[in-house]
């Protein structure tokens, strides 16, 4: 017997259902924490992933490019190599919403990520780490933008 696409669509479908409604699936994943991205000051976004008050560290780097032509897309990369980090943080000061992007960090997980980010303007932009124990420990790094990125 001959299967078309469209009763394995259907087959598929059914499966899809029947897994999700048997607990297999979560059913609900939050990957962030809303007051976090909500925040409109650096303060407030690493005061709502438990960090204290930041301290610059040699042992947090942050590559970003000093002049970026196109606000729109700029390229960051944040790493560390501080032992017992729970949070990496990219956060961009003048941004509306400082808080870029957040990576979780745990023993399996290489601490060294990149993103690209969106500025409105020239801005400092800082890599945060935040420990297990709440400190926070940053690199920062000015930020050209000569085309921005936010309808400007």
């Amino acid at each position: 017997m001959k299967t078309t696409r469209r009763q394995t669509l259907q087959q598929s479908a059914a499966v899809a259902g029947l897994l999700a409604t048997s607990g297999l699936f979560p059913q609900h994943a939050h990957a962030w924490t809303n007051a976090a991205f909500e925040a409109k000051t650096v303060p407030d976004a690493l005061k709502a992933y438990g960090g204290g008050a930041p301290t610059e560290s040699k042992d947090v780097t942050l590559t970003a490019p000093d002049i970026a032509e196109n606000g729109a897309v700029v390229p960051m990369g944040v790493a560390t190599t501080l032992a017992n980090v729970k949070h990496l943080l990219v956060m961009v000061e003048k941004n509306p919403f400082p808080l870029v992007a957040k990576f979780d960090v745990s023993e399996s997980v290489d601490p060294n990520f990149l993103t690209r980010a969106k500025m409105g303007q020239s801005s400092d932009v800082y890599a945060v780490a935040i420990t297990r124990d709440g400190k926070a420990l940053y690199a920062k790094k000015e930020v050209k933008v000569t085309l921005g990125g936010c309808g400007g």
